[in-house]
Parts: structure tokens; sequence; C-alpha cells
């Protein structure tokens, strides 16, 4: 393919005017809407054992509550709990449990007890798990993690 003439490029290098020079972004006052969907881990207890790998069976004790912001603990109605039912096992980081439990609960450390604050999309979604979870509701889990295999 033939080269333009050098005429029309200095043309468009005309058009194209002056380089812009953008100041370095100033990173203190940098936010993202990340917190807004996902899963945030809150720590309670750290925990001095292993952190669960995609794949690995964990052993779990956790109570679940719809989420409801006009509560001081955010916690709103219980839907389900293992304690008292037996602990629960299941394999993490394959889809076997909601995205937010997949994510939350491979960042914790074996013993370390804390609450996972689930935005819907990581929960039940728009369709919601009926007669329990209402389409599109944020959740609140109280986990321990006691064991991973």
């Amino acid at each position: 393919m033939p080269r333009p003439p050098s005429a029309l490029l200095a043309s468009v290098a005309r058009l194209r005017g002056p380089r812009l020079q953008f100041p370095p972004a100033d990173r203190r006052n940098f936010q993202t809407s990340a917190s807004k969907m996902g899963v945030n881990v809150i720590t309670h207890q750290p925990g001095t054992g292993a952190t669960p790998t995609k794949g690995q069976t964990v052993t779990i004790e956790y109570t679940g509550f719809l989420k409801d912001t006009s509560q001081p603990d955010n916690k709103g109605k219980k839907f389900d709990s293992s304690v008292g039912r037996g602990d629960f096992v299941v394999k993490i980081g394959v889809g076997q449990v909601i995205r937010g439990w997949d994510e939350g609960v491979t960042q914790m450390k074996v013993g370390e007890k804390a609450t996972l604050d689930i935005s819907s999309d990581f929960g039940y979604g728009a369709r919601g798990f009926t007669g329990h979870i209402p389409p599109n509701a944020d959740l609140i889990f109280d986990v321990e993690l006691k064991k991973v295999q």
C-alpha cells in the first residue's frame, strides 16, 4: 500500500493541534462505585489458619439476614442459619453457593469470624428466592470459617 504524500500528513498533524497535557490524577480523592456491588468482608475476629482457594471444601457456621439499613447493624429479618443445625460444608469458588460467598469466603482465614455484606447482584439478584429472599435484596451473613480441606 503506498504511503500518503508528506503534505497530507502535515495537514493532518495541523488539524490535530498540540498534544494536551493532563495533570496526574489525585488518587487521594479517587472514588469508585465498586463498593456498591459485590461483597464487603468485615472481620470481627481474625483467623490464623489457611485461606481457602477455589475448589477447596470449607466448613462454615453462618446466619443470614436481609439487609436493613434502618437497623444499627444493618441486620433485618433472619432467613437462614446453620447454628443449632450443624455446620455447612461446601466446595467454595465453583458456583455451588451465591457469588458473594464464593468471593467473600476466599478472603477469609480459618478461625476468622466476619460479616459478609453482599449486594443483590452477588446474592440472588432479581429473581430472589421465593418465600425467603425478595428480588434485588442485599444480604448480610455472619460467618465463621472453621475448616478448609
